[in-house]
Parts: structure tokens; sequence; C-alpha cells
């Protein structure tokens, strides 16, 4: 898995019982579809197979390929899991993007004038926020990922056409 964008897709929880087994938060579209991905990988490289996946209240069960007790469960406590960006389909909508795909892209005025590139796309709970390195300062602004402050997204292109905010005095 060397090399290329990484997608998270999940993330493990506590140990759930003594065999093993781990709470995992699936970040896919289709929850459960996290199993047809292949092996994950962890941020330090590690790769980890789901051998087994059951729905719970708000969360999935899963059995992990060499996880055999609890403890080892436990050291697994707040994981995110990674895929390959290639081993992931294309979005099905037009305005639809995976995070990776936007970090890195230019972020333009509607005039072309470079403004900085995106850095992070964050959620804090009230929609996407892209996170802009300035071109001008180094320093990072969030703008709204949302149709009014980014009416134009050209991933070929790699860029991001803003409308940004209208400064207040």
């Amino acid at each position: 898995m060397a090399g290329g964008a990484r997608i998270c897709v999940g993330q493990i929880g506590a140990a759930h019982g003594v065999r093993g087994e781990v709470r995992l938060r699936s970040f896919t579209a289709d929850p459960a579809a996290i199993v047809s991905y292949g092996p994950l990988q962890t941020e330090d490289g590690r790769i980890l197979a789901i051998e087994s996946l059951r729905p719970a209240k708000d969360h999935f069960v899963a059995t992990l390929a060499g996880i055999a007790d609890r403890n080892a469960a436990e050291r697994l406590a707040n994981t995110k899991l990674y895929v390959p960006r290639d081993r992931l389909p294309e979005p099905d909508e037009p305005d639809e993007y995976y995070h990776a795909d936007l970090i890195g892209l230019a972020v333009v005025d509607r005039a072309g004038k470079l403004l900085g590139t995106v850095v992070a796309v964050h959620n804090f709970g009230a929609g996407d926020l892209i996170e802009v390195r300035r071109a001008d300062d180094e320093s990072t602004q969030l703008l709204p990922f949302d149709a009014l402050t980014v009416p134009n997204v050209d991933l070929a292109a790699r860029r991001l056409v803003v409308e940004l905010p209208a400064e207040h005095d």
C-alpha cells in the first residue's frame, strides 16, 4: 500500500468482549462496504484484515485477523483505518469528492489569481470546511466547502475557484 493518496474509511473503538473483537466505526457511504475494500492500513503502516463484521447499535463489532484476545484489541483503540484511493469507487454524484482528492489543490479567485493551497478538509458537525494555506503569508484560513464559496472544483486542472466572503472593516 505504499505511495498514493489514502482515504480514512473507519476507526477502531474499544475492545468488545474477551476474544479480541473490537468496536468499529465505518466512514464509508455504505457502512458495511468497509469489508469489501480488502486489507486496511493503519497510520503507522500495519495491515489489518477484517475477518467478520456484525452490526451493533451505532457501530459494528469486528474480528480482525491476528487479534485473538482483549489485550491485543485494547491496543488498537482509536486506530484509524485507511485504504489506497484507487481501491475506492468513483463518487456517484458530480459534486461529491473524497477529501484526499482535494488536498493539494490550488485555490484561485474567479480571475485566476492564486490565493493558496488546500491543506486539509474538516467537518466539525456543521458541514465541510477546507483549510487553505494562503500564498501570501503562509497562514491558514478555513472556508466553507459549499457551492456559494467554492463554485467550481476542477480536479483535472488541480484547482478550486473560490468566492471569498466580503471583508468587513
